[in-house]
């Protein structure tokens, strides 16, 4: 009785055993599939768990990336933005002068022209003290406050001396912006420090009147050209940053849709394979609990009959 009580035992236990093993690995399997990913444990699979921290954790840096790239993007468009509005007023300025160099002008027209210039440039040191899309100066490198200050009608920079990196991964980087001088200062040797000085002036010279004022117009617009290759140079730095923070962006891009095809690749279902094994799974459990009701059911009595 023991030997027949020990097997009748060990039968129910090893069928337990094998149809809650094959229930284990369909919950798995409709797991993998609710989820889309195969890896649910480290030990489900070390070298693939691995592998998937490490393209997560590039995930986790490129987003940072992708913010400052960003940052970078909208500021240096507001610089370029600016520095166009920059050389339209020294455009302006320019016709302006023109007429005040003309010999049969008046010296009452020449100061009505040079108070137009000063309103301009006034304009100009307001646009100077721009900010940017953090509420930084624009033009003041990495200060907080504005860039240019103006003490007894002189305009003088007060920022910081460059406007400060951003990184774009993979140790890329990239200036955010430009400083007032880099823009608005004159090479060493000039008659004025920079176009702000030389628009003062040009502004003071001609509503002074006199002889001097048709002089002050010529020497103006020497410097009105120096400031305008100053402006153009500066567009066009602004304008290589730019392209250069949309190619890492586009490099970025390209990177994170191969992160996320190997993701797909290491840790994700196969959809095709996965179903197929668990139709297959799912057959297998319903004919062993089908075939352990039907054994269970068999007695030595049922044998006799």
């Amino acid at each position: 009785m023991t030997t027949i009580s020990n097997s009748t035992s060990a039968f129910y236990d090893r069928s337990a055993m094998d149809i809650a093993d094959l229930r284990a690995r369909a919950e798995a399997m409709q797991a993998d599939l609710s989820r889309g990913q195969r890896i649910a444990r480290s030990s489900d699979d070390p070298v693939g768990a691995s592998r998937l921290r490490q393209l997560q954790r590039a995930d986790a840096t490129s987003t940072i990336d992708v913010a400052n790239a960003a940052k970078a993007s909208t500021n240096l468009q507001l610089t370029d933005t600016a520095l166009a509005s920059f050389a339209d007023y020294v455009t302006h300025i320019q016709e302006l002068t023109t007429q005040a160099a003309n010999g049969t002008m008046t010296d009452a027209a020449r100061a009505s022209l040079g108070a137009e210039i000063g309103q301009i440039r006034d304009n100009m040191i307001q646009l100077a003290n721009s900010r940017d899309a953090q509420g930084g100066a624009l033009f003041g490198g990495q200060s907080a406050g504005d860039a240019y200050a103006v003490t007894a009608g002189v305009a003088g920079y007060v920022g910081t001396g460059s406007a400060g990196d951003l990184p774009l991964g993979d140790g890329q980087n990239v200036t955010r912006g430009l400083t007032g001088p880099e823009f608005l200062a004159f090479p060493a040797g000039g008659a004025s420090p920079d176009l702000l000085a030389a628009l003062k002036t040009l502004s003071d010279g001609l509503q002074a009147g006199g002889t001097a004022a048709q002089q002050a117009a010529r020497d103006g617009l020497a410097a009105l050209d120096q400031g305008m290759d100053q402006i153009t140079t500066a567009q066009t730095v602004v304008g290589t940053r730019l392209a250069w923070v949309e190619l890492t962006t586009e490099r970025r891009t390209n990177l994170t849709e191969m992160r996320a095809n190997e993701e797909s690749d290491v840790g994700g279902t196969d959809i095709a394979s996965t179903v197929a094994r668990l139709q297959e799974t799912m057959t297998v459990l319903e004919a062993s609990q089908a075939s352990f009701t039907k054994l269970a059911s068999l007695s030595l009595f049922s044998l006799l009959n």
